[in-house]
């Protein structure tokens, strides 16, 4: 794809239609070898999808792999996460498990110089030719090896993002990732700062306590966990765009009380660093059931963490009686929500059969331990 020939036939392809893949295919093998035009029609496909992670400028340049893509950070959070860095004072990082570059590439253009490590030959290609298409070859080294291996010691930080997909899928066991997670947390214990990626799910007891774990979402979904070493320990939930991080202060869950006039559904992120609670305060509110993640309050506050609805109906869970007040209300786009709910919220719309001009949104889930369903809009 780096010759002459592959970059004209990448350029021809810029503006790729998939649904005219066969006509396309078939023209450009009039004029290249088949195994080319193939190779640059695969490339083409990965940067199209690789646009919701990278932009359309940067995902036009780069290459990538299949995995690659599937795996790689995307942009916002790793810029986010290099920022963090730098504010440390984080000027030489080694990058352990790179994967195509996505952190390298931000760290690099925060002004980072970056040892980027990976130990499959191809990926370490493709590390080195977006690092070069890029503009970022003086400050990104590639090293092709197992990280066990790596000399660290001359580096300022430690960022490392381990393997979370076997050959069964993912993986959930912290001491199953490639590498595991023992072996990071002991590497990030010799450096002065680090970082290491792991799943979003995973168990809160697993959390070293010397970490700081962080939930990053955007757009109001769960995209990674981090653990930081070299800080102050402690849980933290991110949101982006915009940066807003809330920071836990140890606040025990708030008491449950009856559903007031308006109900907040908190960030995903804010759930998964269980800081429900700190978004209870911020807003006075109460939960609705001891188990259940949805705060409510009398009065409508501003939160950047949650979701505020207002709610105008709180009933037991009744299909009947849903879909009754829907027509009534002439109801005809449905957002349904759900949490603490076994119904499906496609199965519900396509029972009630909404229909109309108006619009409602209608939580599934629990009220002191009963099912009900709430309605309302948002705030």
């Amino acid at each position: 794809m780096r010759t002459e020939e592959g970059q004209r036939l990448l350029k021809a392809l810029r503006d790729y239609d998939p649904a005219q893949e066969l006509a396309i295919a078939t023209r450009l093998r009039r004029e290249h070898p088949a195994q080319l035009v193939s190779a640059a029609l695969g490339q083409a496909r990965l940067r199209q999808r690789a646009v919701a992670k990278f932009g359309a400028e940067d995902a036009a340049r780069m290459y990538f792999t299949s995995n690659g893509v599937e795996q790689a950070t995307r942009t916002s959070v790793a810029e986010y996460r290099a920022a963090r860095f730098t504010t440390r004072g984080v000027r030489r990082l080694a990058d352990l498990c790179c994967g195509i570059g996505g952190d390298a590439i931000a760290l690099a253009r925060a002004g980072v110089t970056v040892l980027a490590v990976d130990r499959d030959p191809l990926t370490c290609a493709v590390v080195r030719a977006n690092a070069a298409v890029l503009g970022l070859a003086d400050r990104i080294e590639v090293r092709c090896a197992e990280v066990g291996d790596v000399d660290i010691s001359g580096y300022d930080a430690v960022f490392i993002d381990p393997a979370r997909r076997g050959g069964r899928g993912r993986i959930f066991d912290p001491e199953a990732y490639s590498p595991p997670l023992s072996w990071a947390v002991e590497v990030a214990g010799r450096m002065s700062h680090a970082a290491l990626k792991i799943a979003p799910g995973v168990p809160h007891e697993a959390i070293p306590e010397e970490a700081e774990a962080e939930w990053i979402s955007v757009g109001g979904e769960v995209k990674e966990a981090v653990l930081w070493f070299g800080g102050q320990p402690g849980v933290r939930a991110t949101l982006l765009p915009g940066c807003a991080s809330l920071i836990g202060t140890g606040l025990p869950d708030p008491e449950p009380g009856p559903v007031g006039r308006y109900l907040y559904e908190p960030d995903g992120a804010v759930i998964r660093a269980h800081l429900v609670a700190e978004v209870a305060g911020q807003i006075s509110g109460r939960l609705i059931d001891p188990t259940i993640a949805y705060v409510t309050a009398d009065e409508l506050r501003p939160t950047r963490y949650a979701s505020a609805y207002e709610i105008t109906d709180v009933l037991p869970f009744n299909l009947k009686r849903l879909k009754a007040l829907l027509r009534e209300r002439e109801v005809g786009v449905l957002t349904v929500k759900k949490r603490g709910s076994a119904v499906e919220p496609e199965e519900l719309r396509r029972k009630v059969k909404p229909r109309g001009p108006n619009a409602a949104t209608v939580f599934l889930t629990r009220v002191a331990g009963a099912p009900s369903m709430l309605i309302g809009r948002p705030a």
